[in-house]
């Protein structure tokens, strides 16, 4: 699931709970070129002075470092700013640090509104940035670095933009608004309101009224009156060019989900949403047993898939010159009116019973809804009255990218991503290739994310092509280059390359031996990596192009640095179902010895959000999950760590194989783990057991009750019991909706498969989590009750949401898993 990954929330003040750990990390560099690095034999683990303790790793993990966030470039390109939060605190301060700098400078409060800003805009000739700081603007003049404050209200303002001219636009709810840079005039271009226009003077049309104005003159001359004002109304509306322009009027049936205006300011793009739906449940809460008054507190919750129902979103064009509405119609995307559900339609009528009779008819669409971009889905071309969107069906089948006519209100497909499982809710950057009127943009349709570049009616070309993952593109600021994140090297170890637009040359720019992030600098000569290695966490470096790399800051606690770590070595582990290689991290047993007579146990930590990489060459952001595991092979434990199938970061066909059939792929690549751990590590394949949270906890339940024989005992945490309880957005994509395929959720959901368990269960959920619902493991508490099993046992968390906060909690709940390891596997 989506926000099952823990914010890492590190922090500095270094309790030496550690401290006496004189040894180095034990981490080896990776050469790039080398994918096969640590492959059988396996190294030696470092030995260790002072075993870990579960109270040292659980502790508030601020012993660790209080790592810089979301950092970003200055805008003159020569210091990098950043936030740093301590895990237990609920404010962030933030820093400024130069680039040759060896240490950072705290921001005071009164200066925050006069950083420089991560996201702003910048004008025609790039010499101003306007932005918007607590919700008002802000404009800096980049040559002299003086900032001028154009707003200072409560109510804050939604976005900002540059026209074509130089002027502002804003706007605020649904109001857009021009400032007017030559006379200081705050204009307002559009005042959007949905609800009925009104109905004006109106002329009698019942008998009773007719005759009222016949007979009555009073009243007669009131009509008159109303009508001769309005009629001077309109004319003064249109005549008098100090006034601001007319009203919209679009029903009261829809609200305003997205608006955008175009640069010469004339065009404004309005995505609608029917105005009931809210994707919340309307009949359940979630019930906060600790409420601050001593009372329960019914807390809202999201839909569940079997009952959420996206309306999706209807298109208008707001012509400001003309003062005319334009109306999107959606036949121009190719595969529009397709029943791409017919197979999955038929099969589950089939089982019933019955037949399914496909047709056709209009699909629902709505502007791509990614999940980790930070840009819009509606694109407007630089220079030109030229629009392109980003649109998905809710369906999930397809991605189109689309230039609109304006003018008609029409769709034309210049791009249509189809895929039968479902397309990527990542890697969906696009844009306009400034100067052009070509598009950039990343599709899977090689079977790997890849960028592209066509124009407009044109064929697509390929930038970049490959059986690894391309993401984070960005642009050049001389649009000759576009920049992206690639793991072309190995599945686990990440570079910043370029390719030259012009040429079509593709060059590896940092040579890193891990996992990292990046932004190019606004010059465009400097590379800003957040990066990590195996045991060792994220900090800032600095690279200038083609120049060699410099760290920026050292967070990383002197107590955690100076621990022995063990770097879980990356092994391929063959499929023997036909998948190829299942990469997996290993973390072997102090004192290691593969021949000895006594085997050893070993546990399998399953990774949660199911479409997440962890077997990579970062460091994990189950930070607290990598120093259980080298506690427990100081314990005498081999741990593994698998991207079994439907993980990130091996393309389409690995993160699809799930498609409809959840738990079962993913179980039998955990057999291949086990089986070639037996090989490798002298395991005892008798004495395995599995966790994990989240995901992770649902392949916990699916091992258990459907291979009862791998696992000896296993602890689910946070688990989905039933996926019909889960959340639409994530859940429709691969097994669709459960009124569409009720096979797929039967076929998925651990609830249906509760009576194949016959080992040791622990079951273990916060009571407030709002992602997923502890009601899923009372219902399978109370279903395995049913089926009259007698080895589980649970805990509940009352305070917790789904990823934990207290670390008393987080304390408690590995307690119980190292206890339930110790107890059936040793």
């Amino acid at each position: 699931m989506r926000s099952v990954m823990r914010n890492l929330g590190l922090s500095a003040l270094a309790v030496a709970v550690l401290a006496g750990c004189a040894a180095t990390s034990t981490e080896t560099a990776v050469p790039a070129s080398s994918p096969q690095a640590f492959q059988v034999p396996l190294a030696q683990p470092p030995q260790v002075s002072q075993a870990l303790t579960l109270n040292q790793i659980m502790a508030n993990p601020d012993w660790m470092g209080v790592f810089a966030k979301e950092a970003y470039w200055s805008d003159d390109s020569q210091s990098v700013l950043f936030a740093r939060q301590a895990s237990a605190s609920p404010l962030r301060s933030y820093y400024q640090q130069g680039i040759n700098d060896s240490r950072a400078v705290e921001l005071a409060l009164d200066k925050l509104h006069a950083a420089d800003q991560q996201f702003g805009v910048f004008d025609r000739t790039k010499s101003h940035k306007a932005y918007l700081y607590q919700g008002n603007i802000f404009v800096k003049q980049l040559s002299t670095g003086k900032i001028s404050q154009l707003t200072r209200q409560r109510s804050a303002i939604d976005g900002v933009r540059y026209l074509n001219n130089g002027d502002i636009a804003y706007w605020q709810g649904d109001n857009v608004f021009q400032i007017h840079q030559d006379l200081g005039l705050v204009e307002q271009l559009a005042e959007i309101k949905m609800a009925k226009a009104p109905e004006g003077v109106k002329e009698p049309t019942s008998y009773i009224a007719k005759q009222q104005h016949r007979l009555i003159k009073y009243v007669a001359l009131q009509q008159e009156n109303a009508k001769a004002k309005a009629q001077y109304k309109d004319e003064l509306q249109k005549s008098d060019p100090t006034l601001a322009a007319s009203t919209w009027y679009l029903g009261d049936s829809e609200v305003v989900s997205e608006l955008s205006l175009s640069p010469d300011g004339r065009y404004i793009l309005l995505a609608l949403t029917d105005k009931n739906y809210t994707g919340s449940s309307e009949h359940d809460i979630m019930p906060n047993y600790l409420g601050s008054d001593g009372y329960i507190d019914p807390v809202p919750v999201r839909a569940r898939v079997a009952e959420d129902t996206p309306p999706g979103q209807r298109f208008v064009v707001l012509d400001l010159n003309q003062h005319k509405q334009v109306d999107i119609t959606i036949e121009g995307l190719t595969g529009f009116d397709e029943d791409v559900l017919a197979k999955v339609k038929a099969e589950n009528a089939k089982a019933k019973g019955e037949t399914y009779q496909s047709t056709k008819a209009p699909r629902k669409i709505q502007l791509m809804q990614d999940w980790g971009w930070t840009q819009s889905a509606i694109q407007w071309h630089e220079s030109e009255d030229k629009l392109a969107l980003m649109l998905e069906a809710t369906d999930n089948k397809d991605r189109w990218i689309a230039s609109v006519d304006l003018a008609k209100g029409k769709f034309t497909t210049e791009h249509r991503l189809h895929d039968d499982a479902w397309v990527n809710y990542d890697y969906n950057q696009f844009g306009w290739l400034p100067g052009t009127d070509s598009l950039y943009y990343l599709s899977e349709e090689s079977g790997y994310s890849q960028l592209y570049v066509k124009g407009l009616g044109e064929k697509p070309r390929a930038l970049t092509q490959g059986k690894f993952v391309v993401s984070d593109i960005q642009l050049s600021p001389d649009a000759n280059y576009i920049y992206y994140k690639a793991n072309q090297t190995h599945p686990g170890i990440y570079n910043v390359h370029r390719v030259n637009l012009a040429t079509g040359k593709n060059e590896q720019l940092t040579q890193w031996d891990g996992n990292l992030d990046y932004s190019l600098s606004p010059d465009g000569t400097q590379l800003l990596l957040n990066a990590s290695r195996r045991t060792q966490p994220n900090e800032l470096y600095v690279q200038p192009i083609g120049g060699e790399l410099k760290q920026l800051t050292s967070y990383t606690s002197d107590a955690f640095k100076n621990y022995p770590w063990q770097a879980p070595e990356v092994v391929a582990v063959p499929s023997s179902h036909g998948a190829g290689k299942v990469y997996a991290r290993v973390y072997l047993p102090q004192g290691y010895d593969k021949s000895r007579a006594e085997k050893y146990p070993a546990v399998i930590f399953n990774h949660g959000a199911g479409y997440l990489q962890n077997a990579d060459y970062g460091f994990s952001g189950y930070f607290r999950e990598f120093m259980f595991h080298n506690l427990l092979t100081q314990q005498g434990y081999v741990v593994m760590d698998m991207d079994y199938r439907g993980s990130k970061g091996y393309g389409r066909d690995w993160r699809t194989a799930i498609y409809r059939n959840m738990g079962h792929p993913e179980v039998e690549d955990l057999k291949d783990g086990v089986s070639w751990m037996g090989t490798n590590t002298n395991v005892d394949t008798q004495r395995v057991g599995t966790y994990g949270g989240s995901y992770g906890g649902f392949l916990t339940f699916m091992s258990l009750f459907t291979a009862p024989d791998l696992f000896q005992a296993g602890a689910a945490l946070r688990p989905v019991a039933d996926w019909a309880h889960y959340n639409a957005p994530y859940t429709s994509n691969i097994l669709n909706t459960p009124d569409v395929d009720p096979i797929a959720y039967e076929r998925s959901s651990p609830i249906e498969h509760a009576q194949g368990l016959t080992k040791p269960l622990l079951i273990m959920s916060g009571v407030m989590d709002d992602n997923v619902f502890f009601q899923d493991s009372v219902r399978m508490v109370q279903h395995l009750i049913e089926l009259e099993k007698p080895t589980f046992e649970t805990a509940i968390y009352p305070v917790e949401p789904h990823g934990f906060r207290q670390p008393s909690s987080w304390l408690d709940e590995y307690r119980r898993i190292y206890k339930l390891f110790e107890q059936e596997l040793k």
